[in-house]
């Protein structure tokens, strides 16, 4: 029997629903833990998608009065994931985008949709089903913030709680006069509850109030400390300084293994490298790239956001081109960026090749058919995108932050002779840092000996999630020790 049950709140969960690497981690951590003998279950909105998934369900609970209206929590399993599902048809039968209307402007009821599931997520705490009382409640981002508010202010034992922090930029900020729709005591609206500028702070109630807070990477929880990379709760992470730890995210090494991938022309792996000729060969026809063997192709799987410094790649594209490289782009994201790249792929046929949406498929044939992944963050909590790209044998080329810093090891002269690099590393975001970090990256290319160490060093790292889950099933222990302590 697992030694420790945890819940698991989350607005979304690969392979149901997804817009980012938040779902791929609350996706695979779950079958990770159980090989520490933890059993986690996730609690997920009801969205079309997740509900047309769920097999051997049960209704355990009608929760319309924690829900604003005709709602039920249904249990069951969708693939090797135990879920919770809050069926609230009024906030989640929406298709599409689960935070945003066709029109790309945010549902004008996500706090109260979010809200609802934190709620929900709560009374499953406090004992709502009876099958599962979970010893940790850990809450991810914003959309389940307020979780730890509803267990602290509740007036009864509760269970450990932990908050993870994947991404900083979205904090769940909202005018005060919806707190009276949230359900919480008078005295939570205050600088140690909800209260954040006048405003309710959906992150900020969940990081002030969890017992324990995670973030993606420990570079990234030494980041948020100070500076901008804080966002406003700078001063919020030093004050928890004493409860704040970064975890490395992993991948699901069985959804990205080049060795038996269903997407990839030709299956490869470290010792079979050759057959990754052929998965360039079926990129560069896919993405109208000229068949010029000289010329590596720098992949971008990315959102094309300031965030991601898509606006410097743009405007170093022509120089990238000019030095011999063809660059692949799969992204959406600003209107004005996405623009530009459809823009650079007519200027520079036959060298920039660009798909404007994200299609999974080609996400993997992207990571197995380009020579290197462009990573240009301004900010990482962690990334993802790098760990496949070391999976695959694309050489990550990376700004020098968060999770980038802790997975890639900069493949300067002394690491080549060591037998340790992995990627390239560059300092400042900005144009002539970037192009000194291709220029790098050219020159190693050049060199096949040096390349293919490079890229097998890579491949020979760990980006599995069964250190992460050790880590996670550590510091469930420790706050559920502490808690009872």
């Amino acid at each position: 029997m697992p030694s420790l049950s945890v819940l698991s709140v989350a607005s979304e969960l690969f392979p149901l629903v997804k817009t980012g690497g938040l779902a791929d981690v609350t996706g695979a951590l779950p079958p990770a833990l159980k090989e520490e003998r933890i059993r986690m279950v996730t609690l997920v909105p009801g969205y079309p998608g997740v509900l047309s998934a769920l097999t051997d369900t049960e209704v355990v609970a009608d929760v319309g009065a924690l829900a604003g209206g005709p709602a039920r929590l249904i249990a069951g399993r969708a693939g090797h994931l135990d879920l919770f599902v809050l069926d609230a048809p009024h906030y989640f039968n929406r298709p599409g985008n689960p935070y945003q209307g066709p029109d790309g402007r945010p549902y004008d009821d996500n706090p109260l949709r979010f809200a609802a599931l934190a709620r929900v997520g709560a009374a499953i705490g406090h004992g709502l089903v009876p099958d599962f009382q979970p010893d940790v409640v850990h809450s991810h981002d914003w959309h389940a913030g307020l979780t730890p508010a509803y267990l602290h202010f509740a007036d009864m034992p509760r269970p450990a709680t932990v908050m993870t922090v994947h991404n900083l930029a979205f904090q769940g900020q909202f005018p005060s006069d919806i707190f009276p729709a949230l359900g919480l005591p008078g005295h939570a609206y205050s600088i140690h509850g909800v209260e954040y500028y006048g405003m309710i702070g959906f992150l900020k109630a969940g990081l002030s109030l969890a017992d324990r807070i995670t973030t993606v990477s420990p570079t990234y929880a030494q980041e948020i400390r100070s500076g901008a990379a804080g966002m406003g709760l700078e001063g919020l992470f030093r004050a928890r300084s004493d409860v704040l730890s970064g975890i490395l995210n992993g991948i699901d090494t069985d959804v990205w293994d080049p060795g038996r991938d269903p997407a990839l022309e030709k299956p490869f792996d470290r010792r079979r490298m050759p057959p990754r000729i052929h998965n360039r060969k079926a990129l560069r026809d896919r993405l109208g790239l000229d068949h010029d063997q000289h010329a590596p192709v720098f992949g971008i799987i990315s959102r094309l956001t300031w965030q991601k410094g898509m606006d410097v790649v743009l405007d170093a594209i022509g120089d990238i081109v000019r030095l011999g490289a063809q660059v692949a782009v799969l992204g959406a994201g600003d209107r004005s960026l996405e623009d530009g790249f459809r823009w650079a792929s007519g200027a520079f046929a036959g060298r920039v090749g660009v798909v404007i949406g994200y299609d999974e498929d080609l996400a993997h044939q992207l990571q197995a058919g380009s020579d290197a992944l462009l990573v240009p963050s301004r900010f990482e909590p962690c990334g993802l995108t790098q760990l496949c790209a070391l999976r695959y044998g694309a050489v990550p080329v990376a700004a020098r932050v968060g999770g980038l810093a802790d997975t890639i090891i900069d493949a300067n002269e002394m690491a080549i002779a060591a037998g340790v690099g992995t990627g390239i590393l560059f300092g400042q975001v900005a144009r002539d840092p970037l192009i000194g970090a291709v220029q790098r990256t050219l020159a190693a290319f050049r060199m096949p000996d040096v390349w293919k160490r490079i890229q097998r060093n890579g491949m020979a790292a760990d980006v599995s999630w069964a250190g992460p889950a050790r880590h996670y099933a550590a510091l469930y222990r420790e706050v559920v020790a502490a808690r009872g302590a």
